[in-house]
């Protein structure tokens, strides 16, 4: 990507390094206890996974038998004190709030910017504990999305998906969560979702998830200019590498749709692309039929 001269954003924090010790790999977690609602099949894939990874499964359902989690030191928001691939995801960020605040403006509403909140291993987070096993999420509680930048390590090294477009691509779908909650599309999915089932709850996020690819898209496709040669490429790898179907897979479980909470890894590559072809926010409608 040509980021070079693209303006970082001003909008982060960088909470104080706090402790804590080993994880999932990081996004399975999130995957896991995406919808909130834990039926026999999410705490058995739990209890494996954790086994596997040397975690005691009651740390990751909020139970004793560990350590307690450390919290992490106040935050600053010196930028001297950024690191490397801080300052690209804060370029990153940038150019979204520029894109976005352009889309909003075309129908008259305004675009209020998130915080990019980067932490170390644990941090805190308006919506609880933030730990790296639950990868970059966005809460609505606090506009914040949060980071630690060991997951663009993990992308690289464990999934295979390297360049500077995968990293923006995972930014761009938080902001595009942030999207939902400022167009009120979050709420009345949460709403919906505190009288479904189980299954269908994870349906609703699975809706939610795609329709943050297909925003990402649409972020991607109005600031075109910044696009080099191979990007595309690089997000269509990540997109395929984090969907539901190949993660479990990849923790040893054969796919069980019902509980899948981001979609598959074709879905995925689906609507990130229609938001890249497009460059329409219109486009993104995810959620057609399901009376949303």
């Amino acid at each position: 990507m040509r980021l070079d001269d693209e303006q970082e954003s001003s909008n982060f924090e960088v909470q104080g390094r706090g402790g804590g010790g080993g994880g999932l790999p990081l996004g399975l977690l999130g995957m896991f206890l995406g919808s909130g609602k834990l039926g026999c099949g999410a705490l058995a894939l739990i209890v494996v996974a954790a086994l596997v990874f040397g975690i005691n499964p009651l740390q990751l359902l909020g139970g004793g038998g560990g350590s307690p989690v450390q919290q992490s030191g106040p935050a600053t928001t010196d930028p001297s004190q950024l690191t490397e691939v801080q300052r690209l995801s804060l370029k990153v960020l940038g150019s979204t709030e520029r894109r976005w605040t352009d889309i909003f403006a075309k129908s008259g509403q305004q675009y209020t910017p998130a915080v990019l909140s980067f932490y170390s291993s644990t941090g805190r987070s308006g919506c609880g504990v933030a730990q790296a096993a639950m990868g970059p999420f966005y809460c609505p509680s606090d506009n914040k999305i949060y980071l630690d930048t060991q997951f663009f390590d993990e992308l690289r090294q464990k999934y295979g998906v390297p360049g500077d477009f995968a990293q923006a691509y995972v930014i761009a779908h938080e902001v595009g969560h942030h999207v939902q909650k400022l167009t009120g599309i979050a709420d009345r999915v949460r709403r919906a979702q505190a009288n479904a089932s189980e299954a269908e709850g994870n349906a609703l996020q699975v809706r939610m998830e795609l329709q943050a690819d297909c925003y990402a898209g649409v972020w991607a496709k109005n600031d075109v200019n910044l696009l080099e040669a191979g990007d595309i490429e690089e997000g269509m790898r990540a997109a395929q590498a984090i969907g539901d179907d190949t993660l479990q897979q990849a923790a040893g479980q054969r796919p069980v749709p019902e509980s899948f909470t981001h979609g598959t890894s074709a879905q995925r590559q689906e609507w990130l692309k229609r938001g890249l072809d497009s460059g329409d926010p219109a486009q993104c409608d995810t959620f057609a039929g399901s009376g949303i």
